[in-house]
């Protein structure tokens, strides 16, 4: 087993030459909430299994703001703090991907 069960990275690049970027779209303040919500849950850090990172250009950014979920490598869009619990509650608490969200 490792460390963490679920490990989430959230792009939140801000690119310099006003190109389409993931932070043009809140990402930062939705990777934010994400941990919050871990937290408040009881699944964060070490005890429950699952970490929620900052991750530099994960070159998706066309279809950003966008995360993805290891070990599965399950990527997601997301435009605000429903999809965020969506994503939290189903995939990283409970396991079940968020087809809705999900890109491929």
């Amino acid at each position: 087993m490792s460390y963490y069960q679920r490990h989430i990275f959230f792009c939140t690049n801000q690119r310099d030459d006003g190109s389409v970027c993931c932070q043009q779209h809140g990402a930062q303040a939705l990777r934010d909430y994400a941990k919050q919500r871990t937290k408040e849950l009881g699944i964060a850090g070490k005890e429950g299994k699952v970490r929620v990172n900052t991750a530099g250009c994960l070159n998706r950014c066309e279809l950003g703001p966008v995360a993805v979920v290891y070990p599965e490598g399950v990527w997601y869009t997301f435009v605000d703090r429903e999809d965020i619990d969506e994503i939290v509650e189903e995939h990283l608490l409970h396991g079940r991907v968020v087809e809705r969200l999900q890109i491929k």
